[in-house]
């Protein structure tokens, strides 16, 4: 069996992966491994090691952007959850994100936006976070 050396785009994707989606980021992305040990790699490498790791955007914002596509997409439920709990564990307030979703039933739709404050609520449950929070 041959042990490749991981490569500085991997390293630095690992590293980013870790300060956005903490522990549950890394053991997601490990299961993944096991079974699709490519697919994990692009995952490491090119989201997290190329893209997030650009200068111009704070973990923050890109998450914010993320969770505003993802809710627009309307059918990407389980990766949303993911990122509303990377947006809580980059320092997003609650408030924040659920303006971010409702701000997409502008753009996206009622649907889109129910959807996503379902997801919301689901983290923010297993989270202890209170509901309701008002504006």
């Amino acid at each position: 069996m041959k042990i490749e050396a991981m490569s500085e785009r991997r390293e630095r994707g690992a590293a980013m992966l870790e300060r956005v989606d903490g522990a549950s980021g890394v053991q997601v992305v490990g299961t993944l491994a096991k079974s699709f040990p490519d697919f994990a790699t692009y995952i490491l490498e090119y989201p997290f090691g190329d893209i997030y790791s650009r200068p111009g955007l704070g973990l923050r914002e890109r998450e914010i952007a993320t969770v505003a596509a993802l809710t627009a997409m309307g059918n990407a439920a389980p990766q949303l959850r993911v990122h509303i709990d990377a947006a809580l564990h980059v320092g997003c307030t609650p408030q924040e994100i659920v303006e971010t979703v409702i701000q997409m039933s502008v753009y996206a739709g009622f649907p889109a936006a129910l959807n996503g404050l379902a997801a919301v609520q689901e983290i923010f449950t297993k989270r202890g976070i209170s509901l309701p929070l008002a504006a």
